[in-house]
């Protein structure tokens, strides 16, 4: 009899799920040592069983052949760049998963024609109505961060002007110190009054004054 093809999928029967792990085992572990005979192949081979059971084939050592693996796997990741582990990921994307990223990007972009007020004609009233509410919700939020910026710009403008009066005082007490118009001014009306005051009759300044001929001074021999 011809044997059907098996299912890929998992055994249920715990019995027949446990008879195939120990067939699939063997002729896995007989295929590996044939590569290595065969072929002067490298082979190494671990298994674990469901319940954590270890099985291994190693053609040398199975220490030496894992080393080696790692080296050679780090000398690969320095050489591929970066963006083509990229590329080969994306290449794994099963169809599925595409199909459902470009679904996606056709969604928001016909959600952002939306936004913008185009392509409105296929909309009824629910969606035009939560559009509205949407856009509604947006325009508060932009006049609430507008009016945070026009507070922001005032609180600076005070600040500058507030700095700006600091210096036109330490000019203006910097510019009277050294001598300005008023200094001098008062400095020169001080001085005339002293002039004044020290020019009038009513100073106190003693004179001797004779009125009538002069005296004449004897003279005894």
């Amino acid at each position: 009899m011809v044997r059907g093809k098996t299912q890929m999928r998992l055994i249920e029967n715990a019995t027949s799920r446990q008879v195939t792990f120990s067939k699939r085992r063997n002729g896995l572990m007989k295929k590996a040592f044939e590569l290595s005979v065969l072929c002067d192949a490298e082979v190494a081979l671990i298994i674990f069983s469901p319940r954590g059971k270890l099985y291994e084939f190693a053609s040398t050592s199975m220490q030496a052949t894992i080393e080696r693996y790692r080296k050679r796997a780090k000398a690969k990741e320095a050489l591929d760049p970066p963006f083509v582990n990229n590329i080969v990921q994306l290449e794994h994307l099963n169809h599925e998963e595409a199909a459902s990223l470009i679904k996606k990007i056709e969604q928001l972009e016909v959600s952002k024609r939306k936004m913008l007020g185009e392509d409105l004609g296929s909309c009824s009233l629910d969606e035009l109505q939560q559009l509205e509410h949407q856009l509604e919700k947006s325009v508060c939020k932009i006049r609430a961060r507008k009016i945070e910026v026009f507070e922001e710009q005032i609180k600076q403008l005070k600040q500058k002007e507030k700095v700006l009066q600091d210096e036109n005082a330490k000019l203006l007490q910097k510019w009277e110190s050294e001598g300005g118009d008023g200094g001098v001014n008062n400095e020169g009306g001080e001085k005339m009054l002293n002039y004044a005051e020290s020019s009038s009759p009513s100073s106190e300044v003693e004179t001797e004054l004779l009125i009538g001929p002069p005296r004449r001074f004897l003279s005894i021999h």
